[in-house]
């Protein structure tokens, strides 16, 4: 199974801390390099994640609040500076268009390759990138400002070839993509090997939802059902409720509801108020409800 890995760049929410960096998540996915959200200083933490910058194509912002975007023109500039010549692809709210333009004339010259601009409708759920192996569409949220959440899919892979069953009845490599398609098999004397004998299930559909900054949507969980891994914004504890609802945010409960409803299989908690000198109340809170919770830090990879 090919990998599919979250690295967490940062996990805080708008106050700066020593502890965290504000939100940034890159995905790795069939060999594509995705980053969600790219808050100040995501480019140091980048180079901390090992992951090559030239790999990195596609960047998808949730929304304008600085804690999300402030980073991404000098992530970009920074590009410049190491030669880069492939396109970068942006999809942010349709208001940042303008705002990106005028950032690229001021600060950068020569930049030696394209910063190529997509707007999201962040009211509507829809294909904003689709290639031959993944999709990923917008999910609505409820905010202070227009936001989305993204949801990363796999595309049906097809059934696994079993190389014995080929050996033993001696089938030529050029009727793999005939078996994996469906077709039978038949020997010189006439005897038809069933399509079932001759290859293996293909590998589970796996996705990945980033649910960033909203406040708890009752009904949000039918957006991402069954999704395979969920990060959901968990900013406060039980303690706070009045200012999650204040702020239009989620408490880790209201999280970890999400995910029970929904069937996933694991969540990740994130985007912690700086209050919290200790997240653990986060998680056990969380666990109540949802037991295969987890709370993210800087560093951390999960798969998928």
């Amino acid at each position: 199974m090919e990998p599919f890995k979250v690295h967490i760049l940062g996990c805080g929410s708008a106050l700066p801390t020593l502890r965290h960096n504000a939100s940034s998540q890159v995905v790795e996915v069939r060999e594509k390099v995705l980053m969600l959200d790219c808050a100040e200083g995501t480019q140091m933490q980048l180079r901390k994640c090992r992951v090559r910058f030239n790999k990195l194509s596609h960047v998808f912002i949730t929304h304008l609040h600085g804690d999300h975007c402030f980073g991404l023109i000098g992530m970009i500039s920074t590009f410049g500076l190491l030669g880069r010549t492939a396109k970068l692809h942006v999809h942010a709210p349709k208001e940042l268009g303008e705002e990106l333009d005028r950032q690229l004339k001021f600060y950068t010259h020569d930049l030696g390759y394209e910063v190529v601009f997509y707007p999201v409708d962040t009211t509507q759920r829809q294909v904003v990138y689709e290639d031959r192996s993944i999709t990923v569409e917008s999910i609505p949220l409820i905010h202070r400002m227009p936001c989305c959440g993204y949801l990363i899919s796999e595309k049906p892979a097809q059934p696994h070839i079993r190389r014995d069953m080929m050996d033993a009845y001696q089938i030529p490599n050029s009727q793999i993509n005939n078996i994996k398609c469906g077709a039978d098999w038949t020997t010189p004397d006439g005897d038809v090997i069933p399509n079932e004998r001759l290859v293996t299930p293909a590998d589970p559909i796996r996705s990945y939802a980033y649910l960033s900054d909203t406040r708890y949507i009752p009904d949000l969980w039918q957006q991402v059902k069954g999704v395979s891994t969920l990060y959901h914004e968990s900013t406060y504890g039980d303690d706070h409720l009045p200012q999650a609802e204040k702020y239009c945010h989620s408490t880790a409960r209201q999280a970890a509801m999400v995910a029970r409803d929904a069937r996933a299989g694991k969540l990740l908690l994130g985007h912690y108020s700086s209050r919290y000198e200790d997240e653990t109340v986060l998680l056990n809170q969380a666990k109540e409800v949802f037991e295969n919770s987890f709370l993210t830090n800087e560093m951390d990879v999960f798969d998928v």
